[in-house]
This record gives structure tokens, sequence and C-alpha cells, in this order.
């Protein structure tokens, strides 16, 4: 983990398996390396990447201020071992990892929010995940593919799709995930998104 760490902490860009599929994961609060990843993937500039973050306090380094019921939610849908609300739960009953979409007002954060001035955050169930977020800080982390083309469910496809092009890649045996649930708050719902 402790070169994956540098290379992250570097501004570099790595392949590894999230808590829900392959992910092409960076910092989040290096623009050149965001501005990276979406060459790297031929993304859509217009579309946000979800950020994974340690733990809720994370929030507050992007400037999001939570309100009582949001805060309520998040303390029982973050990480997922906590999640206890049927939203969260896939087709089969299956929970899945919850991504929250919050205003971001800070203009510095463009290059992320991509003028909507929101973002999606979710802290990952592992514990090694959560760890090695304490270590790097936020992490933008997109699917492991090139825009339009399905997911990778190995580091062989993630190779196949991106090559020397990304400076580690980490083996997490094949996966077979799906996206995480994708929730935002408007007024006293919450919106189920995907």
């Amino acid at each position: 983990m402790t070169y994956l760490v540098d290379i992250l902490r570097r501004g570099g860009v790595a392949v590894i398996l999230t808590d829900t599929i392959y992910g092409v994961v960076g910092s989040a609060l290096s623009e050149k390396t965001v501005s990276r990843i979406y060459r790297l993937k031929g993304r859509n500039k217009k579309k946000p990447f979800i950020i994974l973050i340690s733990g809720p306090k994370e929030l507050e380094r992007f400037g999001v201020k939570l309100a009582p019921k949001e805060r309520a939610f998040l303390s029982r849908s973050w990480p997922l071992r906590q999640a206890s609300l049927d939203h969260t739960r896939g087709k089969q009953g299956r929970r899945r990892p919850v991504s929250v979409i919050l205003p971001v007002p800070h203009q510095k954060f463009e290059y992320l929010h991509r003028g909507t001035r929101t973002l999606a955050f979710r802290v990952p169930g592992p514990a090694i995940l959560r760890a090695l977020l304490r270590k790097t800080g936020p992490l933008v982390a997109p699917s492991a593919n090139p825009e339009g083309s399905p997911p990778a469910r190995s580091i062989r496809d993630a190779e196949e799709y991106f090559g020397p092009r990304v400076d580690l890649y980490v083996d997490g045996g094949r996966k077979q995930g799906r996206p995480s649930r994708l929730v935002a708050f408007e007024g006293n719902e919450i919106k189920r998104l995907r």
C-alpha cells in the first residue's frame, strides 16, 4: 500500500478495486490529476466524478455544510455496513454503497464540479479503502473504462483499455460489481437518481 500512497500523493493515477467496481483513482485536490483522468477516459467534461472520502469530516475540505437531516442520513448510510434504509438496497435486496450529491459552493472546485456547484461523495465500506483515503486524502474514482465502454472487470481489462498511461495497476481479482446508488437531497425529500 505504501507504493500506491506515494504515487497518489505525487499526483499519479492508479487503477484499483473500489467498493463497487474497478476505478481510475487520483487526488481530488489536484486539478492537474483530475484533468489527466478526464483525458485518459475520454470523459465528457461536463460530467463530474464521484469522490471517495474517508469519512463525513472530509466534506469540510470542500466547504460542504450539512443540514441536520443530511447529517442523520449520512450517519446511517456511510459506510455501507451502517446502511439501514430501504433505498440503499438493490433489486435482490443486497445493499449497495451510497453516493450522495451535495452542494459545493466554492469556485475553486470548479475543476471538479464542472459548473454544477455540486459533487457526489461516498465513504467506502471496506476498512482498507478508508485507511488508504486517510493517507491520500479524497480521491476521484470513476470506473476503469473509456467513456462508452463496459467497466473493467479485471486488471487485464483495465490494462487493455489504458496500457502504460496509468502509473500503477493494483490487482484485486475479478470483479463484476455495480455502480453505487446515487441520491440527492431535494427539500425534505431524498431523491434516488440511480
